[in-house]
């Protein structure tokens, strides 16, 4: 799965007193929230969705960031 290519980043926000995402390479920001395992799913759907749209409008996808 294509979306399994980037890294995945979730980490607590001082400044925004709750857990905020990331996915470099792809997007920045996106979700943010007070429980660390919603927002990594929240994450992998947006990511699932971006890869999708890129695919579907024949756009190349940016090159992987992960293993």
């Amino acid at each position: 799965m294509p979306s399994a290519s980037y890294a995945k980043i979730v980490e607590w926000s001082e400044e925004d007193q709750c857990y905020v995402e990331s996915c470099p390479g792809l997007f920045y920001g996106g979700c943010q929230g007070d429980d660390e395992k919603k927002v990594l799913l929240e994450l992998c759907r947006i990511i699932e969705d971006t890869v999708e749209t890129y695919i579907r409008d024949g756009m190349p996808l940016p090159s992987p960031t992960s293993g």
